[in-house]
């Protein structure tokens, strides 16, 4: 996901702010759930690719509080790839949209920041830890993002991980391929972020 972050001070006025827009092309989102049941020994732990996101950073030039970050995520764009059989692959495709995420009713999956902090590990490069909120399948809940984000000219980069608990979300155990796939509570999100200064 996208993050915000303070540079150091620059001498420029404390108000000064830098928007970063999110390129969808050079970004990679991707969920991995992990199975119970018959077939979790061979491996059926589903990846879905997650193509379609939007989202602009407000970056403040001193003060990280001040930064803002907002991500939008279109779930029908959602696809399970990986080592599996079309039937299965759209099967679970099906369920994913239909059960999980209901699509049609719940079109939208949004990360909002709301403060953070920041350290330096390098020039221009830093670690961040967010606290913010995420919608997901209609239900809102504060959720925690940290990562490595690095500043290369006028190109903010993010790379990281978080997991999320989908009963959190209201979302209701899943079975697939005949009930031999169960699908945990927890899924785990990783996420490479490019966005570039406008």
């Amino acid at each position: 996901m996208s993050v915000h972050l303070a540079a150091e001070p620059t001498g420029k006025p404390e108000d000064a702010t830098a928007r970063y827009v999110i390129d969808a092309g050079a970004s990679a989102l991707t969920a991995r759930a992990f199975a119970t049941g018959l077939l979790a020994s061979f491996g059926h732990n589903p990846v879905i690719a997650i193509p379609d996101i939007e989202g602009e950073i407000s970056l403040h030039s001193q003060a990280i509080e001040r930064s803002s970050v907002r991500l939008t995520i279109h779930a029908d764009a959602l696809a399970v790839t990986g080592d599996m059989s079309d039937r299965d692959r759209n099967e679970i495709n099906r369920k994913m949209h239909e059960e999980v995420l209901e699509s049609d009713s719940c079109p939208n999956i949004v990360f909002e920041s709301t403060h953070g902090s920041a350290s330096q590990t390098g020039d221009g490069q830093y670690w961040v830890a967010l606290n913010g909120q995420l919608t997901l399948h209609g239900v809102t809940r504060p959720q925690a993002v940290s990562g490595r984000v690095s500043l290369p000219g006028d190109t903010l980069r993010a790379t990281g991980e978080f997991s999320v608990l989908l009963s959190d979300y209201e979302i209701r155990p899943v079975s697939a391929v005949g009930g031999a796939v169960k699908l945990k509570d927890e899924i785990k999100l990783s996420f490479t972020i490019s966005a570039r200064k406008t």
